[in-house]
């Protein structure tokens, strides 16, 4: 009984504290500094050790002008704890008052208890670091690490040289402690990303870039290679990573896997050129047959998705060559999956590709594989527009594999059924759940169909034009470009100045491009960026009209200030990052 009565006694004990220490928190927070200290005082006499109650005490006093105050609980503390980071405590207290003299007189207490004990350096640099005095916390590590040089605070001195804005000795001791130490690796190239991705000094990568060329060519070591294809790879530039990896896998020929790595990436960045430079190379570098499939297929689907009609009877030739080389098998699945979209997609024979699909059914598949084929024939289903054969599949996989990847691909094609279907009210339900999807590109796939659905009821409540939109989108997906176009046309002339107008350009100007009509391409992303400035499409036309002028009309002049006005006006967009890389090569930023 007396236990009891104890436990609950000591409950209701903590939850007061609690309660009285969120209180004087919110009372801190408000700025209301007189009641705050009230609360934290009486806060600190039941808990007389606790320091974040001790340092509120001395903020409240400071914020309230009573410094004398502060200094005498500041000094009754030094003299009874011997803590040496409140010497820095109380030079604050006569910076606060501008008495710099007295302050530094303080700090320089502070330095010497480091001399006499090297041990010391940590918490004293770190109340400087709280302080926001870098220079003093420089000065309390290095002191530390002259006194006690077994110790490591390279990482620490790194941070705080980036924090004052000299970021070539941020770097240099970057680099020093991740070859000392690589296990810090993955920390240390944490920190220098936000650098590149903030990008607050535009010549931040070439210094790093050429830090790390140094040391690679200075000591031939891998470690620097591999450091610089990283960095590569933060600035999307495949092919030059590539040279990198090249250079490990000529001394490591174990690196291998790094290579096909890097060929994934170029791929899923839409990086053609790189990714079928390294491809290549797999192709003619290995002899396992699961690597060789793969890049086959990764280099066969690009293939496909440039090819014009012409180049088809070539495609299906060279599909049915590798499929003879490597035998149908499960491990050719990438392969006949290829084939049976091609030859539905492509050659409209989705007779043909169904039969191809479920002869590989019958092979010995695991889960994830039969998923593959099921996905696969419910894209030709869907093509044939029927439906719900279609979502049977697509249901099969969600209820299969609900917790993976390929359970929320198959559910991102339901809720893309029933907009096809015009079901807006069941295709939302499904996309608010997928918004927050694991797997970003699928988050952001839902988001977009949302918003263009969501957009598009609130002044059309019939939904008119969204109709006629979804099934624009659906001959879209059939590969019927030329019909799809003309149907995206009539919603312009029949809906012009209505919400769907720029959404439908951009449709239009997308099509146009894989036609190859890149002057009309243009026209339309010119008119949203005319007519439709403030739209959420603003971005994406001025980064897909630069696209077209750097890459396709190869005039760089044009293509500059569109990538521009993206970096500039647009820097929360996807395209931002891809955008200030383009912008720099075409300035002559990045020659190596």
């Amino acid at each position: 009984m007396k236990k009891t009565i104890a436990f609950i006694f000591l409950f209701f004990s903590l939850w007061a504290s609690a309660q009285n220490e969120q209180l004087a928190q919110n009372y801190f927070d408000r700025g209301e500094f007189e009641k705050a200290l009230v609360s934290y005082e009486e806060l600190l006499k039941t808990s007389v050790g606790n320091s974040v109650y001790f340092q509120r005490v001395v903020e409240c006093y400071q914020q309230l002008q009573q410094f004398d105050k502060a200094e005498k609980v500041i000094q009754a503390r030094l003299d009874k704890y011997k803590q040496n980071n409140l010497l820095i405590e109380l030079g604050y207290n006569y910076q606060l008052q501008k008495d710099q003299d007295k302050a530094n007189k303080y700090y320089n207490q502070a330095i010497d208890k480091i001399k006499k004990n090297g041990y010391e350096g940590a918490g004293i640099a770190y109340t400087f670091e709280r302080k926001s005095l870098i220079d003093y916390a420089l000065l309390a590590y290095k002191t530390a690490i002259e006194v006690e040089p077994r110790q490591n605070f390279n990482f620490q001195i790194a941070v705080l040289y980036g924090q004052k804005g000299n970021t070539d000795l941020m770097i240099e001791t970057y680099l020093a402690e991740s070859y000392d130490n690589p296990q810090n690796l993955p920390m240390i190239q944490n920190q220098l990303s936000r650098f590149i991705n903030e990008d607050a000094d535009e010549n931040f990568n070439d210094t790093l870039k050429k830090a790390l060329l140094v040391r690679a060519q200075k000591t031939q070591d891998i470690f620097w290679n591999d450091f610089l294809s990283w960095l590569f790879i933060q600035q999307k530039e495949y092919g030059k990573a590539f040279i990198q990896q090249k250079a490990i896998y000529k001394r490591n020929p174990e690196s291998f896997s790094n290579i096909i790595n890097l060929g994934q990436m170029a791929i899923e960045d839409n990086d053609q050129e790189a990714a079928k430079e390294i491809l290549t190379f797999v192709i003619e570098n290995t002899n396992d047959l699961d690597l060789l499939i793969q890049a086959n297929s990764y280099l066969m689907e690009m293939k496909i998705e440039n090819a014009l009609e012409k180049d088809y009877p070539i495609i299906s030739q060279e599909l049915d060559q590798l499929i003879t080389e490597f035998g149908v098998s499960p491990f050719t699945l990438p392969l006949l999956r290829l084939q049976a979209n091609f030859m539905a997609f492509q050659q409209k024979n989705p007779e043909k590709g169904k039969a191809i699909l479920k002869s590989a059914m019958e092979m010995d598949l695991n889960k994830y594989q039969l998923a593959e084929i099921k996905m696969e024939l419910g894209d030709i289903l869907l093509f044939e527009e029927k439906f719900n054969q279609a979502l049977l599949y697509y249901s099969q996989i969600e209820n299969e594999l609900s917790g993976d990847v390929i359970g929320q691909e198959a559910n991102l094609k339901t809720a893309k059924t029933s907009y096809y279907k015009t079901d807006f009210e069941w295709a939302t339900h499904q996309l608010k759940v997928l918004k927050s999807a694991s797997t970003q590109l699928i988050a952001n796939d839902a988001l977009d169909l949302f918003l263009l659905i969501s957009d598009n009821t609130v002044e059309d409540s019939l939904q008119v034009a969204l109709k006629k939109f979804a099934r624009a989108d659906f001959l879209l997906f059939q590969n019927k470009k030329t019909e799809s176009l003309a149907q995206f046309q009539l919603i312009l002339k029949e809906h012009k100045g209505e919400e769907i107008e720029a959404v439908t350009l951009l449709r239009i100007g997308k099509i146009y491009e894989k036609l190859g009509d890149f002057a009309k391409a243009l026209e339309s992303y010119q008119a949203i960026i005319a007519n439709h400035k403030e739209g959420i499409y603003i971005d994406e036309a001025l980064f897909f009209s630069a696209e077209i002028y750097a890459d396709n009309l190869k005039d760089n002049e044009k293509a500059k200030p569109l990538y521009e006005q993206v970096i500039l006006n647009h820097e929360d967009s996807i395209y931002s990052v891809e955008a200030r890389k383009k912008y720099r090569q075409l300035r002559g930023d990045n020659n190596l």
